[in-house]
């Protein structure tokens, strides 16, 4: 049946429970404005971002077994400004997120060593950063294609969100405030947010969280297009009330979606059969899903 990780921001908490919305369970309290969460099925973990207060350099990552025992720090407060959503990458062992405040977009290894800056997008703006232009929140990788993606989505409902693709690392001789190969793939977006990534079939897929008829929706498009061949987004999902979190199940060819309304969706991978598994839950943020055995 799989496994489904989300995150509770009114109540600063994660819940688990099975992908039918059954045998739920809060896993681990007090946490301090979660936004992001990912599965090490391997290892027995999850890992989560705590934004902490946006205006304060006192952002975290933290761990915990896949029943919430054991919590740890993985990058202490202040390691990172603001961190949004997280993506785990087991092949390369590593942890990938986007610091809003921060502007930047960010990795480390799974033990929180080696925290490295790929993109900043701060362009000399002190953090935290005073224009939403420049805020990095949702973030995928294609570690076998060599790329990061991330959103950038402008102030609220302002139609100013863009998604950029660049290289998994910094180019020889340059540093993520300079690189060269950053490409912007769509831009004029209503505040697009999380990000999740179909590489069997090379599709992007996002919330946006900005106002309707483009924003509240699961968007989709060809993560390989050129930029003058590049089709218009696809909305696959709309009448969300303000979309945050999406985990895609490829082999079950669904989606799993968590807006702010506290609302979490499943419907197949276009978007039809779209149905509530959970209603008016306080705020909820990231969600991750899982098979675990």
């Amino acid at each position: 049946m799989g496994r489904l990780f989300l995150l509770d921001l009114s109540d600063d908490r994660i819940v688990s429970l099975n992908s039918d919305g059954s045998d739920r369970k809060v896993i681990v309290t007090e946490c301090r404005y979660p936004d992001g969460i990912a599965v090490d099925v391997a290892a027995g973990h999850i890992y989560w971002t705590n934004m902490g207060h946006p205006k304060t350099n006192d952002g975290s990552i933290e761990r915990a077994d896949l029943d919430g025992r054991n919590r740890t720090a993985v990058v202490s407060n202040g390691g990172t400004f603001t961190p949004k959503q997280i993506q785990l990458v087991a092949k390369s062992r590593k942890l990938y997120w986007c610091d809003r405040e921060g502007m930047r977009v960010m990795r480390a290894d799974l033990d929180g060593s080696n925290v490295e800056t790929l993109v900043d997008a701060s362009q000399g703006d002190p953090r935290p950063g005073p224009d939403a232009t420049k805020w990095c929140v949702g973030v995928a990788v294609d570690v076998d294609g060599g790329k990061v993606y991330w959103t950038q989505k402008g102030p609220d409902n302002a139609g100013q969100g863009r998604i950029f693709r660049a290289g998994i690392d910094v180019p020889t001789g340059q540093t993520g405030s300079n690189r060269a190969d950053i490409e912007v793939l769509y831009e004029g977006l209503p505040e697009p947010i999380d990000l999740d990534l179909d590489l069997d079939d090379r599709v992007l897929y996002w919330t946006d969280r900005g106002d309707p008829p483009r924003g509240n929706t699961v968007n989709r498009a060809p993560m390989d297009s050129g930029s003058l061949d590049r089709p218009a987004p696809e909305i696959v999902l709309t009448h969300l009330m303000e979309g945050i979190g999406i985990a895609l199940d490829l082999a079950g060819d669904r989606m799993f979606v968590t807006d702010f309304g506290g609302n979490v969706l499943e419907a197949k991978l276009d978007g039809s059969d779209a149905k509530p598994l959970l209603v008016a839950q306080g705020n909820l943020t990231g969600i991750a899903y899982a098979e675990i055995s």
